[in-house]
């Protein structure tokens, strides 16, 4: 359970590059336990990668890492050659190529279709390959990102609101650069695809309550960051 560092660190730090490392490294001891090979034998594609945190923590591994974003933010010790400039919105993710394990971190409330991201999945993951998808769903305590808790009055009224109260804008601007999204809506969407299946499945800060992800409703709120592992299936002979 990593939400009370994460609070901790959040309190004396903000949300830094040591935040985003706790959650990267979590969500790596995440992925062994559950079974994903990560080694020298698989390869990753971090999509929306920003900083490439958690792609970082594969390639300590030995994973071959290749980071895809709108824009490379990526630290200068890794070589330009692993970083591959893409729009997700607009952009054919197929042109990535195929990879073992495909991760997506904090990158789908940012999307203002979050569908297409899910439906174009498969065709970057090789057959029996995985994909690691956690966001933000928005009736979370932490949905509103930065204007939190006023999200809960509505994503219009909600950053008016903070504004009134806090005398300065959201970072987070709803309909803009943060969506709502739902975690029901979004399991929904993975199991109407072919080719894909839920593996496995847990609130990202507390993956031990695994349960609350199978709570409707309920794990709407509960739940302050999903993690969703996804298998490619096999193919047919």
């Amino acid at each position: 359970m990593i939400i009370r560092k994460l609070v901790a660190h959040h309190l004396k730090h903000r949300d830094d590059l040591g935040f985003y490392r706790i959650q990267a490294r979590d969500a790596v001891q995440w992925l062994q336990r559950s079974g994903v090979v990560l080694d020298r034998t698989t390869t990753a594609l971090d999509l929306g990668a920003g900083s490439g945190l958690l792609g970082t923590e594969l390639m300590k591994l030995g994973c071959h890492v290749t980071f895809a974003d709108e824009t490379n933010w990526l630290p200068p010790d890794i070589p330009s050659a692993c970083f591959h400039q893409i729009n997700i919105e607009r952009d054919d993710l197929s042109t990535l190529g195929r990879y073992d394990l495909l991760i997506c971190s904090n990158v789908m409330e940012h999307l203002a279709d979050p569908d297409r991201l899910i439906v174009a999945s498969g065709s970057v993951l090789k057959p029996g390959g995985r994909f690691y998808l956690s966001w933000t769903n928005w009736l979370s305590p932490w949905g509103g990102h930065d204007f939190s808790p006023f999200h809960y009055l509505g994503p219009r009224l909600g950053p008016w609101a903070f504004q009134k109260v806090l005398g300065r804008p959201a970072r987070s601007k709803p309909f803009e650069n943060l969506w709502p999204t739902y975690v029901g809506r979004t399991l929904r969407t993975i199991r109407r695809q072919p080719d894909l299946c839920i593996l496995r499945m847990a609130p990202r800060y507390y993956t031990e309550f695994a349960f609350l992800m199978r709570l409707p409703v309920l794990r709407e709120f509960l739940a302050w960051n999903c993690a969703v592992l996804i298998g490619k299936k096999p193919q047919r002979p």
